[in-house]
């Protein structure tokens, strides 16, 4: 006997394309997916719980594979500045910039950490979103790391959602290491076995830029967390060309995210590791950048693309997917079903999870979202309309506001 079964519904398996089912059915047992396909073809078996779709599309939950939603106050104030004429320069001067987030993060505690993030949790949580990534990077030490992971972990147990939870210590040089950065690197390193025992990372991230670290030194981070048994993704390209997705791609990297400046070796070398390319379209809008990442190139070069938020308080303070696979659409010219791959299959392996997630197979874990839409590609079609229906965790279906 089946656990749960929907009826009623058009499926979007995101097999080949779409993976389009119409007039389908989808059961689900342990959590997991027992059955799907035709309704005409649905067997005799019985399900202790059925629900009519009512004719929705149904997908894969959304997953945002590349947030920093976990973080204390906000920067709005430098918002309006640099609109009333203030420069980066100028902001930073005064004492704002990422540091000013460093310091809130660092004086509040993991639970108003916690309270903080919700919001912002739950507004991505309404539109069908079913996993999602969040990183460390605004403590900068090994305490506030781990208070901001903490606060992760605790957001996948409170909530019905999965969090993959990544390790980005080397995301800035903290003031109390000015000058000193290759001393910093060898903190971040040394921090890295203390947050593996405690299970809080499943992944390192470094933000490799002029303005950021090098390539040598992302490299002693890579080593690093390799000697711990965690992936590496990297935070490469986004303002210039440091070869960070080479590098990421040699340490057979789980994704390489922004890639604005993105090269033609890079492209190859992200081709041959299969490193998948996470587009993060909210920051290229919100700096009002000029130069978008070379997504024809990336296409016919076969690397997957993913899509996310990049919520942040300082350069995406996006918590819509939905938004930002319309921006993908319109800014950068993906399809709508690349942008929902992006968001789906494609995110599932940006986070190593394509073997549990991320499309409707049978063996799969049964995170679904519902959706009131006449075809999948209203889903970047449409801005600032809401149309989930339903969320399904595991099997367990709630409604789209918690």
């Amino acid at each position: 006997m089946w656990d749960v079964l929907f009826t009623n519904v058009h499926l979007a398996t995101m097999a080949d394309g779409y993976g389009e089912i119409r007039d389908a059915a989808i059961a689900v047992k342990d959590g997991r997916i027992a059955w799907l396909g035709p309704q005409a073809e649905l067997p005799s078996m019985q399900a202790v719980t059925v629900h009519d779709g009512g004719g929705s599309w149904l997908t894969p939950g959304l997953i945002d594979c590349h947030t920093h939603i976990v973080h204390a106050g906000n920067r709005s104030d430098e918002f309006e500045a640099r609109l009333n004429g203030a420069t980066y320069e100028d902001i930073a001067r005064a004492g704002g910039g990422i540091m000013s987030t460093v310091r809130a993060t660092r004086a509040a505690s993991e639970d108003e950490l916690l309270r903080q993030s919700l919001p912002r949790v739950l507004s991505l949580l309404a539109e069908g979103v079913t996993t999602i990534e969040i990183k460390s990077g605004y403590g900068l030490t090994l305490e506030s790391e781990a208070a901001m992971l903490r606060a992760a972990r605790r957001i996948g147990r409170e909530l019905p959602v999965r969090v993959a939870t990544t390790f980005l210590g080397a995301h800035a040089l903290p003031p109390e290491f000015a000058g000193r950065a290759d001393d910093y690197i060898e903190e971040v390193c040394q921090m890295i076995a203390p947050l593996a025992a405690e299970g809080l990372a499943d992944a390192v991230d470094v933000f490799c830029e002029r303005i950021g670290f090098s390539y040598e030194q992302t490299e002693r981070v890579f080593k690093a967390a390799q000697a711990y048994g965690l992936p590496v993704k990297l935070h490469a390209e986004q303002l210039s060309d440091q070869r960070g997705a080479e590098l990421t791609a040699r340490y057979q990297g789980l994704s390489a995210d922004h890639l604005e400046h993105l090269s033609a070796s890079g492209i190859e070398a992200m081709a041959a590791a299969g490193t998948v390319a996470v587009l993060l379209p909210g920051a290229y809008y919100f700096l009002r950048d000029t130069t978008p990442p070379p997504v024809a190139a990336l296409r016919e070069a076969g690397v997957k693309m993913a899509v996310a938020t990049d919520c942040n308080p300082g350069t995406s303070p996006m918590t819509s997917l939905l938004l930002a696979m319309n921006m993908a659409c319109t800014l950068w010219r993906l399809t709508p079903q690349e942008a929902l791959a992006g968001c789906t299959l494609h995110a599932a392996r940006a986070l190593g999870l394509h073997d549990e997630i991320g499309s409707l197979e049978v063996g799969k874990r049964a995170d679904f979202a519902l959706w009131r839409i006449a075809r999948p590609a209203d889903l970047s079609y449409a801005i600032g309309l809401n149309p989930c229906r339903g969320v399904v965790n595991a099997g367990k279906l709630r409604s789209p506001a918690m």
